[in-house]
């Protein structure tokens, strides 16, 4: 196969590229690098089968020769970016997916959007199916990544039904593992670095707001899965299996061999309560489910940030 990933510079996107690579497929990266970096693709520069193209995909996309897929997984992806960028944001949800679009159109290819269990909100049915329509606050902090979500996945479906194209949504949930960035807001990295550092864990609220998490080669092998076999509906991909926020936080002090106190610090605005995914549509139509466990993919996550210096 010969396939664009928009956003292959950051986390998800950059472990993608390398599935990809390593099964013999032919990979061209593209992202702005406002969140991506190119130290995630700095191991693919030698192979003859990689491009990369420095592009922001609200603007006109042009990629030379044939393309098999265009996957669409540009934009920020944890609190602390779509704060930061709250109108690019909703620029590479709105326009950038329109430019992926035409592209896959143009090229005749398939086209995955990169969705989000964002779009559930603060959900009032646990767990998420692919039938719950959310419960998002469309004007709060959050609500420009969630909104942007929206709207993607609904000129993905339009595309699909005016010009019968080939579509897939993967609507990822919670997903850790190497590569993920220190300063990008999320529970996983900001305990793992707390922790080696020694400094206290901080969370939010009492603690009991809980999470789904997902170790990244199993979501990429669901990703693959979804965009080989469909459907061409929305497809939830994620870890089933919840967890505390406080209990991940004393998870990961305790693999981190840390003594650092935790703290509690107010909740953020409009964060979930509970966050889990139903993957019953994965599981009977893809054959997918997760398969690392949750203390042997966090074991994996802190050993790759020891490796990679974590700064005192």
């Amino acid at each position: 196969m010969r396939l664009l990933i928009t956003g292959g510079a950051g986390f998800l996107g950059s472990h993608l590229v390398e599935r990809f690579l390593d099964r013999g497929d032919d990979v061209t990266a593209m992202d702005d690098l406002s969140t991506g970096r190119l130290s995630n693709l700095s191991p693919f520069f030698q192979n003859p089968r990689f491009v990369f193209v420095k592009h922001n995909v609200v603007d006109y996309i042009h990629v030379p020769g044939k393309l098999d897929a265009v996957l669409h997984f540009a934009s920020p992806a944890s609190p602390v970016d779509y704060a930061r960028f709250p109108i690019p944001t909703l620029k590479v949800g709105a326009l950038g997916t329109h430019k992926a679009l035409g592209l896959a159109k143009d090229k005749k290819a398939v086209f995955m959007l990169a969705s989000t269990s964002e779009i559930y909100g603060d959900p009032l049915v646990n767990p998420q199916p692919e039938s719950y329509w959310g419960n998002v606050n469309p004007i709060g902090p959050r609500g420009v990544y969630d909104e942007a979500k929206r709207f993607a996945e609904a000129m993905t479906m339009a595309y699909r039904r005016a010009h019968g194209m080939p579509v897939r949504i993967a609507r990822i949930f919670n997903t850790y593992g190497p590569r993920m960035r220190r300063d990008d807001g999320r529970a996983v990295p900001n305990f793992i670095c707390q922790a080696l550092r020694g400094r206290p864990l901080t969370v939010f609220g009492k603690g009991s707001q809980t999470r789904s998490l997902c170790y990244v080669s199993d979501l990429v092998d669901g990703i693959i899965r979804l965009l080989e076999r469909g459907p061409q509906e929305p497809v939830n991909l994620g870890n089933p299996d919840e967890v505390t926020i406080l209990e991940l936080a004393r998870l990961i002090r305790g693999l981190a061999g840390s003594k650092a106190p935790i703290v509690h610090k107010p909740l953020p605005t409009d964060d979930p309560k509970r966050r889990r995914p139903d993957i019953r549509l994965a599981r009977r139509r893809l054959g997918w489910e997760p398969r690392v466990p949750l203390k042997e993919g966090l074991g994996r996550t802190i050993e790759h940030f020891r490796e990679t210096a974590v700064p005192v």
